[in-house]
């Protein structure tokens, strides 16, 4: 029996509702019908208040803290984000920046950002790939970024991004195939028996 992956997604977005937390939740959809999954969500708007003033991670409430280990013991993240002025909002950068450095070597992550236009979507390839090289993560190669023309009511409309994001799966399959296997070698090795 295989036990699923953990997925963790984390959206930046402060509001509620929240275009990146839909494109997310689409993003986690697509993932539970390819492998099976143990999926989370993890939004940081609703922790604002409580991530503000803190400087150490020991200063944080145990909610929080209980939202990084649930990053941190994830087999697979997807991350998403508006984009702010620029780059990812300072609240996202602030939750990673309490993430342990070495918590995510290896581990795969599909970047995502929304924004108001075309004109942000490199923040994905000159913003969000560089922070999770830092943590020497497995950026898998396609991103998805997401205007507001493609949200109706909050949900993904637009066929050109809903196949995008089908495509940037598809790509990350053999990946995710990879690290189901590394985290259950045994099971594996019992189902080629």
């Amino acid at each position: 029996m295989t036990q699923p992956l953990r997925v963790v997604a984390v959206s930046g977005g402060l509001q509620s509702p929240s275009k990146s937390a839909a494109l997310t939740e689409h993003i986690l959809g697509l993932i539970a019908d390819e492998i099976s999954s143990e999926q989370h969500m993890v939004e940081l708007g609703q922790l604002a208040p409580l991530l503000a003033g803190a400087i150490w991670r020991s200063q944080l409430p145990e909610v929080v803290e209980r939202k990084l280990t649930v990053v941190e013991q994830a087999d697979i993240l997807v991350v998403a984000t508006p984009v702010y002025r620029g780059s990812y909002t300072g609240l996202f950068k602030h939750f990673f920046d309490f993430i342990h450095q070495d918590a995510l070597i290896d581990k795969p992550v599909l970047l995502a950002a929304t924004g108001g236009s075309e004109r942000h979507a490199l923040v994905i390839e000159h913003q969000l790939r560089p922070l999770f090289s830092f943590f020497q993560a497995r950026t898998l190669p396609l991103g998805i970024y997401a205007t507001d023309k493609d949200f109706v009511d909050y949900r993904l409309q637009d066929p050109a991004l809903i196949e995008r994001t089908r495509l940037a799966l598809q790509r990350a399959m053999p990946l995710l195939e990879l690290t189901r296997k590394a985290r259950h070698p045994l099971v594996e090795q019992l189902a080629v028996a």
